[in-house]
């Protein structure tokens, strides 16, 4: 179709297409940033014009985020096509159309209603945007298709023509052309902006050396950091003329070898002199242009003004320099590590108590270096550095330990380590600072020795004898092992001393105490308690192999002989054997025991054993029980009791509120705090511990409602009961009475039981357990473990908690047997449905073990101490 059969339209005569082809393409490829969007609207409308169509368009494609942006359109009058509603969508809506997209390609729809199988998904886009037919050419700037220009018809085409193709490839190239110049204009003015900027913001000095005309280029940077006005550009000095004496020679020679290509870029060091006269440290870098024969045409620098960094370094170093002189000087010695323990450094005196030298150490972990071990047992310990950084905390010696030195030898030190913090607060590193306690030691242990030992016989004095007797009975009460107690008296003693004086008794006390010492065992403790008594305790020891050794030791001093002056004494010994037992009340009791014993033997005639008759321990027992009862009585009656809570804390899961046990304690005459261990027996036995637990339950529940915050934050709180309130008619009424009267929550209140009492009395406790649980009440078997039929009779007790019995816990990190005996009473308890505690958890290894078993509670010292909640009446 040629120009000439165009219909005339109002606006302009019929014009050649080729005419219309050349204006569009000067317009586009003259366009500015100003004028592109109009002049971009005009030609639209006159391609639109000069071919025909329904409309013309120009589609950008948004270089960031790949979506059409900014699309302009324009139409005919009828026009009924939409092509803006493109905008926001990517190239991949048109996958026929991106799979063609190239420079000067021009793609055609002829019917977007009836497309080619390939066309479908292209067509259905433009047949919804109301047209029929588009002739579409893609345009690159830079590379990178950035935009599409084309035509559409609301009406499919048969074909579109020669002509019209060729025109959309001009306008198609002119519009790439003119918009492409425009984005370089636009990236010049903003190469041309940064460079400007950053002559003026940046910290950096730059120059210029151009060989060629002998031209030297300033920047403002570096005229204002030498200190010279920025308009004196004629009068800055030759930067050469600078540079320091001291440093010129070093500073050519770098130079030199950069321009040489020995290296990749000048680097100097050097200092430079300031318009007022002072020299400024400088970091300067380079770049040199030279020709094909090695010749300089151009030099490229920066310089940067690092005076006050050097002036801060050389501070630093002189404060370093002082330190490790103050590290050398001092008498302790020191070993820093980084965060993981990898030594760094290691002062003199260090290196003279470990046997390492500081270029032998560093590098290596501080285990390698300070071997620390127990005092007494040798035990390896953790290192105390690697403590302090993983608790980040100080840690302090409580008490000397051994290190073994480089050289196999031993000397005994303190230390203290602490964590380094870098600036944000994190653990950077860690220091150890320890000194040597070997000389201490030994002056402390032999004070030690002879505060606690007969300077005489060189034996255990009395003091320190009464001390380990308070050990046994401890270690008796507990049952852990059996203890006996023998006192000896010399019989003739007094012949010695009158008639050959005292220097004589002094001799015979020394060689009888090494005699006697002689005949014990290694583990048996001997003392000389005074005159000429001894004292012999006697450990994992029953009352029959007491009595042998005793007549060992009677047969013994009876043997021996003591000679003074050419006279000859034989002596004899009167011994006295108690039992250490856990009925026994104390150390004085024990020793009055075997003073009486001992005064027994000597009545009967001298010169022979004598032991306490089991009835006249029992006597013994019955009368201080006797006391006792009269005691507790007069402490119910004078308001002296106690309670105590004590925290119990889960290990498997997380508890809102407070879960605690209640504990009794009680005030003796003096005021001072009595253990129910040293009662409790006596009230069973004269049957006053219903009346006890009566106290315990009135008191724990007038408090809990007195105090309403802790009423409210209250999970479980324990109360012991005793056996013979189960089996008392008149206590579970009693009990009862007290949560209607307290209108307490029972579903709050754990009773705990003996797993002991609970089987004496089966019946009875069910009995007791079924109508409490029915307020809600839960129950707990305490001391579980301990009896003989423990697991027969679990699986009928109704009760919600196993108190795992301490005697088990407290050496589980130690004993496996009491490791597994704790493993298998938590299986059982949580396979018939219960809950379990582990009572003595002393510390956070137990407890830590004790939640790797799977216990759901622990209780004791490494919890938390007993705190007072409801003092005695006459307490302060």
């Amino acid at each position: 179709m040629s120009p000439q059969t165009w219909p005339k339209r109002g606006i302009r005569p019929a014009t050649g297409l080729d005419v219309i082809c050349t204006k569009i393409a000067v317009d586009f490829q003259s366009m500015t940033a100003v004028t592109a969007l109009e002049v971009i609207a005009a030609n639209l409308e006159l391609l639109r014009e000069a071919t025909r169509t329904d409309a013309a368009f120009h589609i950008p494609l948004d270089a960031e985020s790949g979506l059409f942006n900014e699309i302009q359109v324009a139409r005919g009058m009828l026009s009924t096509g939409n092509p803006e509603q493109l905008r926001g969508q990517s190239l991949e809506s048109l996958p026929w159309l991106q799979s063609r997209l190239a420079p000067l390609r021009v793609s055609e729809l002829r019917d977007t209603a009836k497309p080619r199988g390939d066309q479908t998904d292209d067509a259905a886009v433009w047949n919804q945007l109301g047209l029929g037919s588009v002739l579409i050419i893609g345009y690159f700037i830079e590379g990178r298709a950035a935009g599409l220009l084309g035509i559409a018809g609301a009406q499919p085409r048969e074909k579109w023509e020669v002509q019209i193709h060729l025109l959309m490839k001009l306008v198609g190239s002119s519009i790439a052309t003119g918009l492409e110049r425009i984005e370089i204009q636009h990236q010049l003015r903003d190469l041309e902006e940064r460079n400007e900027l950053a002559l003026y913001s940046a910290n950096d000095g730059l120059w210029d050396f151009d060989t060629i005309n002998n031209r030297v280029y300033l920047s403002p940077r570096w005229k204002a950091m030498l200190g010279y006005d920025e308009a004196d550009v004629g009068q800055a000095p030759d930067w050469r003329t600078l540079v320091h004496s001291d440093d010129m020679s070093r500073v050519q020679a770098a130079i030199r070898d950069h321009v040489a290509g020995k290296t990749p870029i000048f680097e100097s060091l050097h200092r430079m002199r300031h318009a007022t006269g002072e020299w400024r440290w400088v970091i300067s870098r380079a770049k040199a242009k030279v020709d094909d024969k090695g010749r300089l045409l151009r030099l490229v620098g920066v310089e940067l003004d690092i005076t006050e960094r050097k002036l801060y370094e050389e501070a630093l170093f002189r404060e370093k320099e002082s330190a490790q002189i103050t590290l050398q000087s001092i008498g302790d010695g020191v070993i820093t590590t980084d965060a993981k323990g990898v030594i760094d450094y290691v002062n003199p005196v260090a290196e003279a108590l470990t046997g390492w030298r500081l270029e032998d150490s560093q590098g290596r972990a501080i285990e390698e270096i300070f071997r620390a071990f127990h005092e007494e047992t040798c035990e390896p310990l953790e290192n105390p550095l690697a403590v302090a950084i993983r608790r980040t905390r100080s840690i302090k010696s409580v008490r000397p330990m051994l290190l073994i030195r480089r050289d196999g030898n031993e000397i005994y030190v303190e230390s203290t380590a602490s964590p380094i913090r870098d600036g944000s607060g994190a653990v950077s590193g860690g220091v150890l600072v320890f000194h040597d306690v070997s000389e201490a030691r030994e002056l402390n242990r032999r004070l030690s020795y002879h505060a606690s030992h007969d300077v005489l016989t060189g034996l255990v004095n009395r003091r320190e004898f009464e001390n380990r007797m308070e050990r046994a009975l401890k270690s008796a009460k507990a049952r852990e092992t059996s203890y006996a107690l023998c006192v000896l008296d010399l019989d003739q003693f007094k012949i010695v001393n009158d008639t050959c004086g005292h220097s004589a008794g002094d001799a015979l006390l020394g060689q009888v105490g090494a005699l006697l010492k002689s005949k014990v065992r290694w583990r048996d403790t001997l003392a000389r308690l005074g005159g000429d008594e001894f004292g012999i305790l006697l450990e994992s020891c029953s009352l029959d192999e007491a009595m042998r050794t005793a007549e060992a030791l009677r047969e013994a001093v009876r043997n021996f002989k003591f000679t003074w002056e050419e006279r000859t004494f034989r002596l004899g010994a009167s011994i006295g054997v108690v039992p250490i037992s856990a009925d026994n009340a104390d150390v004085a009791s024990v020793l009055s025991a075997a003073d009486s014993a001992c005064q027994a033997a000597k009545e009967a005639g001298r010169n022979r054993v004598h032991s306490f008759e089991e009835n006249d321990i029992d006597l013994m027992r019955r009368r201080r029980e006797m006391q006792w009862a009269a005691r507790i009585n007069n402490a119910l009656e004078e308001g002296r009791f106690e309670l105590f809570r004590q925290t119990i804390l889960p290990l498997q899961t997380t508890e809102v509120g407070a879960h605690y046990e209640l504990l009794l304690r009680m005030r003796d005459e003096a005021g001072k705090i009595v253990a129910p261990d040293q009662f409790m027996t006596a009230a069973e036995r004269y049957g006053i511990t219903p009346s006890i637990d009566r106290w315990v339950i009135e008191n724990a529940f007038r408090w809990l409602v007195s105090e309403a915050d802790e009423r409210e934050k209250l999970t479980m709180c324990s109360i012991n009961l005793s056996g013979q309130s189960l089996g008392d008619d008149k206590f579970l009424p009693y009990v009862i009475d007290q949560f209607h009267r307290s209108g307490l929550d029972a579903t709050k209140i754990c009773f705990e039981i003996t797993e002991t009492a609970a089987i004496a009395s089966f019946s009875q406790a069910n009995r007791f357990i079924q109508a409490l649980k029915e307020l809600g009440c839960k129950f707990a078997l305490d001391d579980f473990g301990t009896g003989l039929s423990s697991f027969g009779y679990l699986k009928h007790f109704p009760v919600d908690y196993l108190k795992i019995d301490g005697s088990f816990v407290k050496e589980i990190l130690h004993d496996p047997i009491d490791r597994e005996m704790v493993r298998s009473i938590n299986e059982i308890g949580h396979l018939t449905g219960k809950q379990t505690i582990a009572e003595f958890a002393e510390n956070q290894e137990i407890i830590n073990m004790l939640q790797s078993l799977g216990v759901d509670y622990a209780q004791g010292y490494g919890v938390s101490q007993p705190q007072r909640v409801l003092k005695a009446a006459n307490s302060a």
